[in-house]
C-alpha cells in the first residue's frame, strides 16, 4: 500500500489506517480481533489506531498479544493511541464522565497503554477529546517528558478545533503531528471550519475517524453513533453508487478515495472487523478520482449548489 508522512515527522503511515476500536468487543467471536488485525497487516495497513478506552483497554491487549505472537510484526507497524477520556466512576463511584489532561493522568494513561500493548514506545500519542480545563503548559510538559523518556515518539490530538490546536501548538516546544477528527461525505464540517486549512498550513496530518459515517456510506453493516443519526446521506449514496458502478468497484472504495484525494493528506481509519471488507477497502488507495468526480460527490453531499 502507498504511504505518507505523518505531519512533518519521520513517521510514515499507509494511506489507510486500521482502527482497533472493536477488535475486543464482548460479543465478538473468539479470535476475530486477531484475524482482523492480521487481515489489515496482510492488506498493507501499517498504522493501527487505538485509545485506552477502546473496549475498556482490551483492544490494546488483543493487539499486544498479536505483536507478541507474530515475529517481526512490531517493526512493521506504527502504533497510535489516545488518552484523556475518563469514564463515570473513575476513580470514585461518584466521579462523572469527563476529560482529563492533567499531567499525572496523561502519564499514567501512557504507561497503562504501553503495558497493555507490550511495547516500549508509542509512535503517535494523542489527546482524545479537548479538556475544558486544559492547561497547555502542563500538557506540553507531560508530553515532552514522555518523549524524553522514550515512551512516545510523536504527539497529536483528536477532535480539536483549529483554535484549540493553535493554543496548544503555541505552548509546545514540539509540533502537533496529527489531528484525528470525523471526516466523511456525510460530515463536511472539517472542510468549512478551517480544520483542513490549518492541517495544510501547519503540516498536520488529518486522520479521519468514521470515514464511512458509521457504515451509512459503505457496503457493509451500519454501526452509527448517536451523533450520526441525523445524517441524511441518500443523495450522496446514490451518487457513490453511480460512480462505483461506472468504475467497476464498491461504494466503500469510492467514499474512501474521495477523502484520499484531498491535498491535506487525509488518512481514513477503516474500522471494520470483517477481513474481507478490510481487504476491499484497501483498493481505495489506487482509485484515481478526477476533480469533476470529486466535486460531483461534494455537490451531492451538500444537497445544494456551490456559491
Amino acid at each position: 500500500m502507498k504511504s505518507i508522512s505523518i505531519g512533518d515527522s519521520p513517521l510514515t503511515s499507509s494511506r489507510l489506517a486500521y482502527g482497533c476500536w472493536r477488535i475486543a468487543e464482548r460479543d465478538a467471536a473468539p479470535g476475530s480481533g486477531r484475524c482482523a488485525v492480521l487481515a489489515a497487516v496482510d492488506a498493507g495497513y501499517t498504522l493501527f489506531d487505538h485509545a485506552d478506552i477502546y473496549c475498556d483497554g482490551e483492544a490494546e491487549k488483543v493487539f499486544g498479544q498479536v505483536l507478541k505472537e507474530v515475529p517481526g510484526l512490531r517493526d512493521r507497524v506504527v502504533i497510535a493511541t489516545k488518552c484523556g477520556i475518563r469514564k463515570r466512576g473513575d476513580p470514585k463511584p461518584d466521579a462523572p464522565y469527563r476529560y482529563d489532561f492533567s499531567a499525572d493522568y496523561i502519564t499514567r494513561s501512557c504507561e497503562g497503554s504501553l503495558k497493555r500493548l507490550g511495547v516500549d514506545t508509542i509512535e503517535l500519542y494523542q489527546l482524545h477529546r479537548p479538556d475544558y480545563l486544559m492547561d497547555p503548559d502542563e500538557v506540553c510538559g507531560a508530553i515532552v517528558k514522555l518523549c524524553e523518556e522514550g515512551k512516545v515518539r510523536e504527539f497529536g490530538v483528536s477532535n480539536f478545533n483549529p483554535s484549540q490546536v493553535a493554543t496548544l501548538q503555541r505552548a509546545c516546544g514540539m509540533l502537533i503531528r496529527a489531528n484525528q477528527v470525523e471526516i466523511s461525505l456525510a460530515n463536511l464540517s472539517c472542510f468549512e471550519d478551517g480544520t483542513l486549512d490549518q492541517c495544510l498550513t501547519e503540516q498536520i496530518t488529518p486522520m479521519a475517524w468514521s470515514p464511512l459515517a458509521g457504515g451509512l456510506l459503505g457496503d457493509g453493516p451500519r454501526r452509527i453513533l448517536a451523533s450520526q443519526e441525523a445524517y441524511k446521506p441518500a443523495a450522496v449514496v446514490a451518487a457513490l453508487d453511480t460512480l462505483a458502478k461506472g468504475r467497476g468497484t464498491l461504494r466503500t472504495v469510492v467514499a474512501l478515495a474521495w477523502l484520499l484525494r484531498h491535498p491535506s493528506g487525509i488518512i481514513p481509519i477503516v474500522g471494520s472487523t470483517d477481513p474481507e471488507r478490510i481487504r476491499q477497502a484497501a483498493a481505495a488507495v489506487d482509485f484515481e478520482m478526477s476533480r469533476e468526480e470529486w466535486y460531483g460527490l461534494l455537490g451531492a453531499a451538500r444537497g445544494r449548489n456551490l456559491p
